[in-house]
């Protein structure tokens, strides 16, 4: 099918075959109907795509069409990328599932790359059995909700140290989730992350931006013109990244990441905000992925679920976060408490 990666430089474009995950779909029998509009490049220059709650908001970026078209009821099931917030914040705009797996589960052969190290292939649904059903067709793992959990969820309540950037909205969805999973009896406890990652929001702009100038060295250097200015600034901006710079960010991904296990330490999985807020008021701006940035960065599977309405009628949805490898786990407890937020 065409695939112009946002960007009239690819307009037209026909690959010689699928990416892998296409194909996985289609020798499991699955339809592929078409294609959804990403933003430029899957970076934050929006496509044309409005959110169906409302036209005159953002439906977020930059899986924007596959989260607008299983919101509206167009398709069942979309796939999308996440290298910063591109699948958890559309799908909190939005009202949907949104799966972002372990980094790596799903392969990535045939993705246009943006930021090798963080670039991550997910799913969109309306609930989690579906989402479990292509993430089992998309991995060959065999996600079995029902097998999974024996007893209601452990739930670690993680403001995170981006918690200052939460909406009204967003603290009362959170707290809202805090009661509804204490009466159905799941065990939940704060849980603090540890001071090394109060710097890894910034450590994660700096990797992604160091990188996307450089997997899009040949759009930059040979058709500048037909780039948005937003675009040329994030790749100017990483080419001024210098490589200690960029070490010392991974470096500090990578201490980050041997924390985790205290960090998960008698929880299941964390509950933590998937975005500012409502989605926001501009077809400008595909909104803030401050809530996904150190998620993305720690390689750990997470899954927004749409759980409350903001004062403007629009959906918000809340994050939660497993520990990696444990995506089985984390799409149980998220059935878990998606259904336990329905039946009230």
């Amino acid at each position: 099918m065409p695939t112009a990666y946002g960007s009239s430089i690819y307009f037209g474009n026909l690959p010689r075959g699928d990416a892998s995950c296409v194909r996985l779909i289609r020798n499991a029998g699955g339809l592929v109907l078409g294609k959804t509009v990403t933003t430029e490049f899957a970076v934050l220059h929006p496509g044309k795509t409005t959110n169906p709650h409302n036209p005159a908001h953002t439906p977020g970026g930059s899986s924007s069409g596959s989260a607008a078209a299983v919101a509206d009821f167009m398709i069942p099931i979309a796939l999308g990328t996440q290298t910063a917030g591109s699948i958890i914040r559309p799908a909190s705009f939005c009202g949907v599932v949104g799966y972002k797996p372990t980094f790596g589960l799903i392969n990535r052969a045939g993705v246009k790359p943006c930021a090798e190290s963080l670039d991550t292939i997910g799913v969109f649904a309306r609930n989690i059995e579906d989402a479990a059903l292509l993430a089992s067709v998309l991995t060959g793992r065999s996600f079995k909700l029902e097998k999974t959990l024996s007893a209601p969820p452990r739930v670690g309540l993680c403001h995170s140290y981006e918690w200052p950037y939460a909406a009204p909205e967003t603290i009362t969805a959170f707290e809202k989730a805090r009661k509804r999973f204490s009466d159905f009896g799941a065990t939940v406890k704060e849980v603090e992350l540890p001071e090394p990652f109060s710097r890894l929001a910034e450590a994660q702009v700096t990797v992604m931006n160091f990188e996307m100038a450089r997997s899009f060295t040949y759009e930059y250097s040979v058709h500048r013109d037909q780039l948005s200015e937003k675009l040329k600034e994030v790749i100017a901006l990483g080419q001024s990244i210098s490589p200690d710079a960029y070490d010392e960010s991974v470096s500090l991904a990578a201490e980050c990441r041997s924390l985790l296990s205290s960090v998960f330490s008698g929880v299941d999985v964390l509950l933590t905000p998937s975005a500012v807020g409502e989605a926001t008021e501009s077809l400008v701006s595909t909104g803030d992925p401050i809530f996904s940035r150190i998620w993305t960065f720690l390689y750990v599977p997470c899954i927004n679920i749409p759980v409350y309405t903001g004062p403007r009628g629009l959906p918000v949805g809340l994050q939660m976060v497993g520990p990696v490898g444990a995506d089985a786990r984390l799409l149980a407890a998220s059935d878990w408490a998606l259904k336990h937020f329905q039946a009230c």
